[in-house]
């Protein structure tokens, strides 16, 4: 991508965050209901085709301690997102939280297999661009549900895309079949985020009586309370994986 392009892209998100009003409902701040509607259901039959399965046989055939040592590791090398926006909002203390994360996993934890760092006192948390972005004042725009990649709004798709992909470390290594390497981390970074809510959306699924609305909902709550720094509040649901790393 272009300079010239991603400037196009995040005038486009911001044109479009200025649709949506912070004071609407879910279904106000979704003009693209219909289309969005017909994307939900493709991308549920996707992960009950494909994504579903993969996480029923990944969590029924891999031991709880390697299904764990493969989350940590892949949480450890989103520490430079999270580290480089926290110091982007100004929040000092998380940050140094991050560089003692980073550190201590990244040494003691073995590449961040293992996860000494909770327990000397640096607790796990996540930030991205399209928080900053939201800390300065940027709204969010309409609510999106993308092919593939699910729910989100074009302030946070394209912070991930245009900015926090240049942290990942992975990035910036020089080897042959790159593309193919952060497909792969994408990859095992949905099976292992679908394995640990596999019972959480079946459930979801069961209760709701719109789907599609229950699964908005959660989304916009999450996301303002992940803004907020009090995600403990916030319902439990799978978040948007993050963009593959497409440069070469």
């Amino acid at each position: 991508m272009t300079k010239r392009q991603c400037w196009v892209a995040i005038a486009f998100a911001l044109l479009l965050g200025g649709c949506a009003s912070s004071g609407q409902d879910d279904s106000a701040n979704d003009p693209l209901e219909p289309v969005n509607r017909q994307i939900f259901a493709f991308n549920h039959t996707l992960d009950d085709r494909a994504a579903l399965p993969a996480a029923t046989y990944y969590k029924s055939a891999i031991p709880e301690g390697a299904r764990d040592g493969v989350h940590n590791f892949l949480s450890n090398l989103t520490l430079p997102i999270t580290f480089a926006n926290d110091v982007l909002q100004g929040q000092v203390t998380r940050a140094g939280l991050a560089v003692c994360r980073l550190g201590v996993n990244t040494t003691m934890g073995v590449l961040g297999i293992m996860d000494p760092a909770t327990g000397m006192g640096c607790p796990e948390h996540d930030e991205d661009f399209g928080e900053t972005l939201a800390v300065y004042g940027v709204p969010g725009g309409p609510y999106l549900v993308l092919p593939l990649l699910g729910s989100t709004v074009p302030r946070d798709a394209l912070g991930r895309i245009l900015v926090d992909h240049y942290f990942n470390p992975l990035g910036y290594v020089t080897y042959h079949g790159k593309l193919y390497v952060s497909l792969g981390e994408n990859f095992l970074k949905l099976v292992d985020h679908r394995s640990r809510h596999i019972g959480a959306l079946r459930g979801i699924e069961r209760t709701s009586i719109d789907y599609y609305a229950a699964m908005r909902s959660i989304y916009l709550q999450k996301r303002e309370s992940k803004i907020e720094n009090d995600e403990g509040k916030a319902p439990d649901a799978p978040d948007m994986p993050d963009a593959p790393d497409v440069q070469q």
